[in-house]
């Protein structure tokens, strides 16, 4: 159970964010999960599932917060970038999920970029701003992260592996930052 402020604030805005089926609708998201355990070499349709729920965390994120992470560079793994691809194909689902299923109502457009040429343009530091700027919006809408989104993002994954942070401790890198809605949880806890 968490125990800040802010890690039961992102428990409330975890169960108010609908799950990856629930944006897709049974049938497209069924489809996705077949199409990507049916490849040669495919991991198993569970981690599958688990790549399709941290892309749509992902597209639900940039739509949601166009404000704060639009024209980022989101360290997402190329699994959640080769599903992206596949929704955009489904013109007609894609369009309907961007406009009508994620909370933006706005179409979300994909832009291929190197992470060379996209790290060399702004710098090293402003790159791993960027990278962290994310991780509050995701523990606030989903919760903290778990053993199945570390795979999937390459941020994360740097930071429990290369510097040895906790899930836990990733989780709550954002809990000093100021929330989407108000307060954080430090100047929460001085009131």
């Amino acid at each position: 159970m968490p125990t800040s402020a802010a890690h039961a604030l992102a428990g409330i805005a975890a169960e108010q964010a609908p799950d990856a089926e629930e944006l897709l609708g049974s049938a497209l998201y069924e489809e996705v999960v077949r199409h990507f355990s049916a490849e040669p070499g495919a991991p198993s349709a569970s981690v599958v599932r688990h790549q399709v729920r941290e892309c749509l965390r992902y597209l639900y994120l940039v739509s949601r917060h166009p404000d704060r992470l639009g024209g980022l560079f989101l360290p997402v793994e190329q699994d959640i970038d080769e599903i992206w691809h596949y929704l955009i194909l489904q013109t007609h689902e894609y369009r309907d999920l961007c406009e009508n299923r994620l909370p933006g109502g706005h179409f979300i457009h994909h832009r291929s970029i190197s992470y060379d040429a996209y790290q060399e343009a702004p710098g090293r530091e402003a790159v791993a701003e960027e990278a962290l700027r994310w991780i509050p919006l995701y523990t606030a809408a989903f919760g903290p992260f778990d053993a199945d989104a570390l795979p999937h993002w390459t941020i994360v994954r740097f930071l429990h592996h290369e510097l040895g942070l906790s899930l836990g401790e990733i989780s709550a890198l954002g809990e000093d930052a100021q929330s989407p809605d108000g307060p954080t949880a430090s100047e929460r806890d001085r009131t």
